[in-house]
């Protein structure tokens, strides 16, 4: 599902002025799953499409908030594209279906109601600390990926 209407976070004086040019994906930094995906999105991302952002932040927390999102819980990783945000399955499909194969498979997920893609989703998020572990702290990109995030 996506947001109402696009860059409505520029009009909430709660949010920071971030650059919005490119597509921004907020992960769990601390989620060693998330941070993994954060890293796959690096390498296979060579068109540079993708900014990344920790959900930690300051401003990620202020966008998870504008979006009606539990600002420490984080059970979405967030893709904001074009102004518009996109939580869940289909932010990821959505991520995945832009890095090239084998990852672009993901689209066929379409196939499944979003609604049981979800659901299929939050099982995951539920147990992703239990099944992958937490990091002590959050990630932090390589110096020659600090471009690469807000």
């Amino acid at each position: 599902m996506s947001s109402a209407e696009a860059f409505s976070y520029r009009r909430d004086p709660a949010v920071p002025a971030f650059a919005d040019d490119k597509a921004i994906v907020i992960f769990d930094g601390k989620c060693v799953m998330c941070s993994h995906f954060a890293q796959t999105i690096i390498r296979r991302d060579r068109a540079r499409r993708f900014r990344l952002l920790a959900a930690q932040s300051t401003l990620g927390g202020a966008l998870y908030r504008h979006y009606g999102l539990h600002p420490v819980a984080y059970e979405t990783n967030v893709l904001i594209e074009d102004g518009r945000a996109w939580f869940k399955s289909e932010a990821s499909i959505r991520i995945l279906s832009r890095l090239g194969l084998p990852w672009s498979i993901a689209v066929v997920g379409r196939v499944l109601p979003l609604g049981l893609r979800d659901r299929m989703y939050d099982i995951v998020a539920r147990n992703r600390f239990r099944w992958f572990g937490a990091r002590e702290v959050c990630y932090a990109p390589r110096a020659e990926d600090a471009d690469r995030f807000l």
